[in-house]
């Protein structure tokens, strides 16, 4: 049973991620998950921004009510859309949940750093990764309020 949430309506997830892989794997596990939302995916940094900024092919986009951030991309990586979600007046309320598969301690201080609201490390399994992204959903989408547009 999905629950509503956000006055209703479903929660709007922004996933940045560019292995279509692990793209897959979390929309599979959040379209399986309890709590309606709509997810929007793009490959990079620089898409992500279009996306906020509703540019070109997004002009229509609504605004995430939660980023779920890769940090290695190319072009712009997840570091550098952190900094200017956070440095932004309106986007820096939108939650940010670095989900990587990078452990390196300097990147986790980083991205806290820049404002990050948790940091995931990415299991290589895949039962433990669909784990990992309905943990997020429990959290994120059920228990935590969301800031109002």
């Amino acid at each position: 049973m999905m629950l509503p949430t956000h006055g209703g309506k479903p929660i709007e997830v922004l996933l940045v991620e560019d292995e279509e892989i692990h793209a897959e794997c979390t929309m599979t596990a959040l379209r399986d998950g309890r709590v309606r939302n709509r997810l929007h995916w793009v490959k990079d940094g620089e898409e992500a921004l279009a996306f906020l900024r509703r540019e070109g092919e997004f002009a229509g986009a609504p605004r995430p009510d939660l980023v779920l951030l890769d940090l290695m991309m190319p072009r712009m990586n997840g570091q550098e859309l952190l900094a200017l979600m956070k440095g932004h007046p309106t986007w820096k309320r939108i939650p940010v949940v670095v989900m990587t598969s990078s452990a390196d301690e300097a990147d986790v201080a980083r991205a806290y750093d820049h404002h990050a609201n948790c940091y995931v490390t990415k299991p290589i399994d895949y039962e433990k990764f669909i784990e990992a992204v309905r943990s997020i959903e429990d959290f994120w989408l059920t228990l935590v309020r969301l800031p109002a547009a």
